[in-house]
């Protein structure tokens, strides 16, 4: 196991239990269960984040779902006030009057997923929502408008389920505080 939380002393305080992951995950999947009865939702997820979430989601759905995936990247460090990013893996799937819900493991500035938003709403969907797992409070620069929200964080830096440092700690069956040095 990559950084087994009581070994590895970079990893700090747990921000969310692997307990109160599974409760609120299994909420989530009842309230979209209940806002798309007798739909199909299309859940795109953000890669490499947001797939364990994805995937635990999913599965509390009890109602048919597809899957589909994105891979985006910032262009450098001047995305954080830009928001402009590139789509390294497009979407398989054609969203004209389909009911979609991105998946995304974690929202800071939100610039993003503003902008993937926004992208994805030319395609023609009936209806576009987003399902985040953990927000960084106070460091949204616009009201993103999410439906569905997991856990609203405090503005740490954390790792684990899915969330990594350098492809590190994504294993991690909690989201721990990262105490390390951010890689360069």
């Amino acid at each position: 196991m990559s950084g087994h939380p009581n070994q590895d002393p970079v990893l700090g305080p747990v921000v969310v239990s692997s307990d109160d992951l599974a409760h609120r995950i299994d909420e989530l999947g009842a309230e979209i269960t209940a806002d798309y009865a007798d739909r199909a939702p299309l859940l795109v997820g953000v890669l490499k984040g947001a797939a364990m979430f994805m995937a635990d989601l999913s599965r509390a759905i009890a109602l048919p779902v597809e899957f589909d995936f994105m891979a985006v990247a910032s262009y450098g460090s001047a995305t954080r006030t830009s928001g402009v990013v590139r789509i390294l893996k497009d979407l398989d799937v054609d969203l004209s009057n389909r009911d979609v819900i991105i998946v995304e493991d974690i929202v800071d500035s939100g610039l993003t997923l503003a902008y993937l938003r926004k992208n994805l709403a030319h395609r023609g969907p009936r209806s576009l929502e987003i399902c985040a797992l953990l927000v960084k409070d106070g460091l949204q620069r616009s009201d993103l408008d999410l439906r569905y929200v997991g856990f609203r964080i405090p503005p740490a830096f954390v790792v684990g389920y899915g969330l990594d440092v350098a492809e590190r700690y994504r294993n991690l069956d909690a989201v721990h505080e990262y105490l390390g040095p951010e890689p360069a």
